[in-house]
C-alpha cells in the first residue's frame, strides 16, 4: 500500500499537461528518457531493434524485422549456396560426427569420411563447451577460400589427425530428392524456393525425362515457400506459354499480373502435386496455379493459407524490414489467405488436429461466396483459407503421438541410427551393395528399439513405445540408415514414401488414366471425399 500511495503521489506531482506531439519526436523522447533514467544501461541499438519489433506487432504475422546478423543468414539461405566444408553432421557427447559428405566438396577432397568425429575446430576443443548446432555451423562456415583446421578422430582405425580444409561454395539445394519411382513415374521433392530452385527443378526434370519419365509426382508437403519469382519459374516448367500464375494487389489497389514464358520441360504429361497443412506461401502460389489451370491433381490436406507477399527493405546498417507489400490471388481470382487476427495463427497442425480437420474432411466447410471455377474444366474450387486438394487424405494421427514427438525432438533416433551405421558400415555395404538390395531385404534390427525406450524411461517419459508408433519409427529409422549408408537424402524419401498415404494415393491416380481424368474433369471435389 505504501508503494502504491507513493506512485500515486508521484504521478500527481507531475502536473501532466495533455497535448499533441509529433510521433517521431515522441519516439526520440522516449528513447532518451529510457537512456537517461533507466536503472541499467541499455545500448541504443538494442532499444531501436525492440522499438521496430514493437511497431511490427500491429501489422500482420508475416511482416518481420531482421537485424544485421539475421539478415545475413536469411540472404545466405535464399542464395542457394554458402561457403563451408561440405558435410552433414550430428552433435553427440561433445563430438561432431560426420553423417554425410558432399560428393566433390572440400571435406571429401581432404579425405573426410562419414563416421569421422571432429573433436576440435581451429584448435578449439568442442568437449565440455556446451556448443549449439548453430555455433558449430558458424565455426565450420566462413569466407570462400579461407582455411579451417579440423582435428578428426577416425574410430575405424583409431587414428587422430588434423585436416586443413579450404572452404568453398556448397550448394544448399531446394530439390531435396529426385528419382524414378518406376519406369514411367518420376518424383521430385521440393523443400523451399530459393535463388537456384528453377535451375534445380529444370535439371531434375531433364534427368528424369532422360530416364524415361512420362508422369511426375511433385512433393510440396512441408514446403513453407520462399522466393515468389522462383515459384513463377517452376510454374513455367509445367504450364503453357502466357498462362497467368497469379496476380497481386498492393496498397495502391493496382494489379500486377505474372505469366509463364513457355520455356518449361514438362508442359504435358500427368502431374500430381502433394500438399499438406504446412504447404505455404510460394508453394501455394504454385499449387493454386496448377489447380486453376487443371494442370495437376492435388492430393493431401488443405494448405496453410498464406496469401500475402513480402518485400524486403534494407536499412543503411544492413538490417532488413520485410513487410507485407501485397496480397496475391490465384489465376481464378482466389485469395487463399486465412484470417490472422486471433490466437494460434502459426499453431497450424495443433489447431487443425483439435478441430478434427486433419482426420475428417466433412469438418471443412467453405461458404458459397468463396467458390470459384477452374479455367479449363470449370471445376469448383474455393478461396479464403488455403488450397483444398482434389483428393483429401486424412493424417496418420500416430505421427503426432506425444511419445514419438518427444523422442524425435530429443535427437535419440539420430544418435541410435548413427551409432548403428558407424559400427556396421562395411558389413552393411557388403550385404546391400545397392539401394535396391537394401530396400528389398533390410529389416531394422530388433535390438535398436529397446535402446530408445531405455533412453525415454531414463528421461522419465512414459508410457513405453506405443504399438501404433512402432511401424512409423521403423520406417523412419530405415530411411535414416539408407541416407547415411548411400550418402543422399533421396534414399530417405524412397524409404519413407512407401508408408506415406498421400504418395500411395498419388501413385494410384497417376497410374490410372481414367482416375486421373476423373479428378481433372471436376466430377470429384476435394471437399466431398
Amino acid at each position: 500500500m505504501k508503494v502504491l500511495l507513493t506512485a500515486v503521489a508521484y504521478f500527481a506531482s507531475l502536473h501532466l499537461a495533455e497535448g499533441q506531439m509529433n510521433p517521431k519526436e515522441k519516439m526520440a523522447a522516449a528513447m532518451k528518457t529510457i537512456q537517461d533514467n533507466y536503472v541499467d544501461s541499455i545500448p541504443e541499438e538494442k532499444l531501436t531493434d525492440a522499438a521496430i519489433g514493437g511497431m511490427l506487432q500491429v501489422l500482420d504475422p508475416h511482416s518481420k524485422y531482421f537485424n544485421r546478423e539475421e539478415a545475413q543468414q536469411m540472404q545466405e539461405t535464399m542464395s542457394g549456396s554458402f561457403s563451408g566444408i561440405g558435410i552433414q553432421y550430428l552433435m553427440e557427447r561433445d563430438t561432431v560426427f560426420v553423417t554425410q559428405v558432399t560428393p566433390g566438396g572440400p571435406a571429401e577432397k581432404t579425405g573426410i569420411l562419414a563416421g569421422d568425429g571432429i573433436i576440435a575446430i581451429d584448435s578449439k576443443l568442442l568437449a565440455g563447451q556446451g556448443l549449439s548446432n548453430y555455433a558449430i555451423m558458424k565455426m565450420l562456415r566462413g569466407e570462400r577460400g579461407s582455411t579451417v583446421a579440423v582435428q578428426v578422430w577416425r574410430r575405424t582405425s583409431g587414428t587422430l589427425f588434423t585436416a586443413a580444409i579450404i572452404r568453398n561454395s556448397i550448394p544448399d539445394r531446394s530439390v531435396r530428392s529426385a528419382y524414378m519411382v518406376n519406369g514411367a513415374v518420376g518424383f521430385i521433392s521440393l523443400r523451399m524456393f530459393n535463388q537456384t530452385t528453377r535451375k534445380e527443378v529444370d535439371s531434375a526434370l531433364q534427368r528424369l525425362k532422360e530416364e524415361g519419365m512420362q508422369s511426375l509426382i511433385l512433393d510440396l508437403q512441408g514446403n513453407g515457400g520462399g522466393l515468389v519469382q522462383e515459384a513463377i519459374g517452376v510454374a513455367d516448367e509445367f504450364l503453357q506459354k502466357d498462362r497467368m500464375v497469379f496476380y497481386s494487389v498492393g496498397n495502391d489497389h493496382g494489379k500486377d499480373y505474372y505469366y509463364t514464358g513457355g520455356f518449361g520441360r514438362f508442359p504435358e504429361g500427368r502431374l500430381v502435386v502433394l500438399i499438406d497443412q504446412n504447404t505455404a506461401s510460394a508453394a501455394e502460389i504454385l499449387s493454386g496455379a496448377l489447380q486453376d489451370w487443371d494442370r495437376a491433381v492435388l492430393v493431401g490436406r488443405r494448405s496453410f493459407g498464406k496469401g500475402l507477399m513480402q518485400k524486403g527493405f534494407r536499412l543503411a546498417d544492413g538490417s532488413v524490414l520485410e513487410l507485407t507489400g501485397a496480397r496475391y490471388y490465384t489465376p481464378s481470382g482466389r485469395s487463399i489467405q486465412k484470417p490472422y487476427h486471433g490466437a494460434r495463427y502459426e499453431d497450424n497442425t495443433a489447431t487443425r488436429l483439435a478441430s478434427g480437420e486433419l482426420v475428417n474432411v466433412s469438418v471443412i466447410h467453405f461458404p458459397d461466396s468463396l467458390a470459384f471455377a477452374t479455367l479449363v474444366s470449370k471445376r469448383k474450387v474455393y478461396g479464403g483459407g488455403g488450397i483444398m486438394p482434389d483428393r483429401y487424405i486424412p493424417i496418420d494421427t500416430a505421427q503426432y503421438n506425444g511419445w514419438l514427438q518427444a523422442v524425435s525432438g530429443s535427437g535419440w533416433i539420430h544418435e541410435t541410427v548413427f551409432a548403428y551405421v558407424d559400427s556396421n558400415r562395411q558389413r552393411l555395404k557388403g550385404l546391400y551393395p545397392t539401394f535396391a538390395d537394401f530396400q528389398g531385404r533390410f529389416v531394422v534390427p530388433e535390438y535398436l528399439f529397446p535402446r530408445l525406450t531405455v533412453k525415454a524411461r531414463e528421461a522419465g517419459m512414459f508410457p513405453e513405445m506405443p504399438l501404433q508408433v512402432r511401424r512409423i519409427l521403423e520406417l523412419e529409422m530405415k530411411g535414416m540408415i539408407a541416407s547415411q549408408l548411400y550418402g543422399s537424402n533421396q534414399y530417405y524419401d524412397r524409404v519413407v514414401n512407401t508408408g506415406n498415404e498421400s504418395f500411395q494415393q498419388a501413385m494410384s491416380i497417376i497410374s490410372d488414366s481414367k482416375q486421373y481424368a476423373y479428378y481433372l474433369k471436376g466430377e470429384q471435389n476435394g471437399a466431398h471425399h
